[in-house]
């Protein structure tokens, strides 16, 4: 849609598509003229999914409104599956727990695809926040199913970046400080998306869903965003979640940038030229430092055997129920 059309401007048909909650089950591409920072917020703020400025290559504008379309989808197919989850008996929870792991996956995914990525950072992010969890236990009174939750679901941490627009997201340069401050809204439009994906069973995986989409990016001396958190003011979850996703993003190599060793690593984190930690997880880091890859690959070999665990268990059920 373009901004300028008759009778009444993009804008207001936005509005409209709001007032009616069109928004959330149509997608919308603004098509503008202008480089215009003011309008681009706007249009984001009123729910649109992407930016287009002209001139475009219709090749381009084909694979950005097909990611659209494939979002959208899968968040469809999630809500249609939530409906029969409803009536399911209760001795099947534990599949469509494992079933909602994978839906979680896919759709986080689709921030390291938008990264031209492989989207293991997802799956690097999950093992990281599960093992440094773990390992703050000694401080935090967390059980084994709220770790397993909370890891869960830390996979979801960057999905509000499937709504920034991919001439800020995949810049290969430095972001203005208007870019930046979009790129930042990230962190608050994962937590719209969270509200209208309803796929959270109960009250508290949303609490540590919202927790970390919004508050992933928060420092323990306040310096983060979006609300300037400080110290246990930023939930363990999102702490942990936070730490996992710096670790892994040093340690792996992107377009942009060569891969850090794990000693350059720990020192970088250490030092504070990644923002400021709690002092309780450092001191976590620093005894596990040289345990912390062996941890890495054990995680991975597990969920390795019980993904195919999983499968294994549907390709029976279907041999055994064809219908």
């Amino acid at each position: 849609m373009d901004l300028v059309i008759p009778v009444m401007d993009g804008f207001e048909v936005l509005e409209q598509m709001t007032r009616l909650g069109l928004i959330q089950t149509i997608p919308v591409m603004l098509i503008t003229g202008e480089n215009d920072d003011e309008k681009t917020l706007m249009g984001y703020a009123l729910g649109v999914s992407d930016l287009l400025n002209k001139p475009f290559n219709p090749k381009y504008v084909f694979c950005k409104v097909n990611n659209v379309v494939q979002f959208y989808s899968h968040r469809q197919e999630r809500e249609r599956e939530l409906q029969k989850q409803k009536a399911m008996p209760e001795q099947q929870a534990r599949r469509i727990r494992q079933s909602n792991q994978f839906v979680i996956d896919a759709l986080s995914t689709t921030v390291e695809f938008r990264y031209m990525e492989s989207g293991e950072h997802i799956m690097r992010v999950r093992t990281l926040t599960k093992i440094f969890l773990e390992a703050l236990r000694e401080f935090y009174p967390l059980t084994d199913e709220q770790i397993a939750t909370i890891s869960n679901v830390s996979a979801i941490h960057d999905i509000g970046k499937t709504l920034i627009s991919d001439a800020i997201l995949l810049k290969p340069g430095p972001l203005t400080q208007e870019e930046f401050e979009i790129m930042k809204t990230h962190t608050i439009r994962g937590c719209e998306i969270l509200d209208t994906l309803n796929y959270i069973q109960d009250e508290q995986s949303y609490r540590y869903s919202y927790d970390i989409c919004r508050h992933h990016h928060e420092r323990w001396d306040g310096s983060g965003y979006p609300d300037g958190l400080k110290g246990d003011e930023i939930s363990i979850w999102a702490q942990a979640t936070s730490l996992a996703d710096v670790y892994d993003a040093l340690t792996s190599e992107r377009v942009y940038k060569k891969a850090y060793t794990h000693e350059e690593t720990i020192h970088m984190i250490l030092s504070g030229e990644c923002g400021a930690f709690n002092p309780k997880m450092l001191e976590m880091l620093v005894r596990m430092q040289g345990t912390l890859q062996e941890k890495i690959d054990r995680y991975a070999r597990q969920e390795k055997d019980e993904i195919e665990a999983f499968f294994g268990n549907q390709k029976e059920e279907q041999i055994s129920s064809p219908l």
